[in-house]
């Protein structure tokens, strides 16, 4: 089955390997423009001033990703912290937030919370928030968006990756469509992309198609498997400072931020991730093209673009979903004996199983998997940081279904 599925995507992978190739000569170069040194590996303690090894990963990371500023730091609990960060960094009170790709994320839910709830939320300062539904096929609904738009919008937001939901994820060429779209309504209006899985999977990035500011996870793409911990906003000079003046204080922003001893695995991290990215693709392709041999729904198929890590397998049973799931974890060199269960995580609005026997906690860059437990019952499988082991992830999954007889 493996054999078979690895000569379908063939060529598929020679595709991946030359979009590796340019994004590691793109970081490389990035590099290279700032000069980076071993000096710039230096640790920091207290407020951080002076700090030049912060100063220059910041710049890097605006370079890599095309933007004009950049804001890179260990302090950023999550990439759900990061993104917090960046909206309240834009929003003010009075002002309207709309995410015209459906409801974002649901760990976003709690961010935006809802008017008066007392946990300090977008809406319980003041900021009103709307959705875009998407179409049933997932893409924009334009009419939808048009009519959405009020007099005070301030800031649209679009989620990247599809999150806990069977659409498609958004391709550059489709969020480069999006902004082009929204400033035509409003020239004023700041597009913020959550760009969470999809950093390095393809050519270009979203600020460099007109997005304004955009944010991550370090301990997804970006972190290379090395960053231990950490986040990154990246855009336009004007948003980037607004995001800082929120991530410490108003008139402290970016200058300060003691790194601990962190800087190195940053750096390491950034020039690793393009080929450990495309690592992770070819096992999301490899996993794709085996199970629709086997007669699962996948999405994205084994031969379509892919614009993120997810890998989504759709099951007809609960027990099938965990099955997957603890067959992933067996395959894991970290915690491969526990047996993961479904639970309520902090963020989750349902019960949620998560593979993750990995190095860095939470570092979906590694091979993992996550599912909320409700209908339908999808698999979301990330990550990788060898294509053999994500092969190996696949097998022992298999054999999981096979051994409680959900497959023959």
């Amino acid at each position: 089955m493996i054999a078979s599925a690895e000569r379908v995507i063939e060529e598929k992978k020679r595709e991946r390997e030359a979009i590796v190739d340019e994004n590691q000569w793109k970081v490389i170069r990035a590099f290279q423009r700032h000069r980076v040194s071993d000096y710039h590996f230096a640790s920091s303690t207290g407020y951080g001033y002076n700090d030049r090894g912060r100063e220059v990963l910041d710049e890097v990371y605006a370079d890599v990703f095309g933007a004009e500023a950049g804001l890179v730091r260990p302090h950023f609990v999550s990439g759900t912290h990061t993104i917090g960060i960046a909206l309240f960094g834009l929003l003010r009170p009075g002002d309207h937030l709309l995410y015209i790709t459906g409801r974002p994320y649901d760990t976003l839910h709690k961010v935006i919370g809802k008017p008066g709830d007392g946990t300090g939320s977008l809406q319980d300062w003041g900021i009103e928030y709307s959705e875009a539904d998407l179409r049933p096929d997932g893409s924009p609904d334009w009419d939808g968006i048009r009519q959405a738009m009020k007099p005070n919008t301030r800031v649209i937001g679009i989620q990247r990756s599809r999150g806990y939901d069977w659409r498609p994820s958004f391709t550059i060429r489709q969020i480069e469509e999006m902004v082009t779209f929204v400033k035509s309504l409003r020239p004023d209006v700041l597009v913020f992309v959550d760009n969470c899985y999809g950093e390095f999977t393809e050519l270009k990035e979203p600020t460099e198609v007109g997005v304004d500011l955009m944010a991550g996870s370090l301990i997804k793409n970006p972190g290379g498997g090395l960053a231990a911990s950490g986040g990154y906003i990246v855009g336009t000079k004007a948003c980037v400072e607004q995001a800082a003046f929120r991530l410490t204080a108003p008139g402290i922003g970016a200058e300060v931020g003691a790194m601990l001893g962190t800087t190195r695995s940053l750096y390491q991290g950034l020039f690793l991730a393009p080929h450990l990215v495309g690592q992770a693709l070819l096992g999301a392709m490899l996993a794709s093209a085996v199970f629709e041999q086997l007669g699962f729904q996948t999405s994205p198929a084994w031969n379509a673009e892919r614009t993120d890590l997810i890998q989504a397998i759709r099951f007809t049973e609960a027990d099938h979903l965990v099955a997957f799931v603890q067959g992933i974890q067996k395959a894991s060199a970290v915690d491969a004996h526990v047996v993961p269960e479904p639970w309520d995580m902090p963020g989750y609005e349902h019960p949620v199983i998560m593979a993750a026997g990995t190095f860095i906690q939470g570092g979906s860059l590694e091979l993992s998997a996550d599912a909320p437990i409700r209908e339908p019952y999808i698999a979301y499988m990330q990550g990788g940081l060898t294509y053999s082991h994500v092969k190996l992830g696949i097998l022992h999954a298999l054999d999981e279904l096979r051994s409680r007889g959900f497959l023959s």
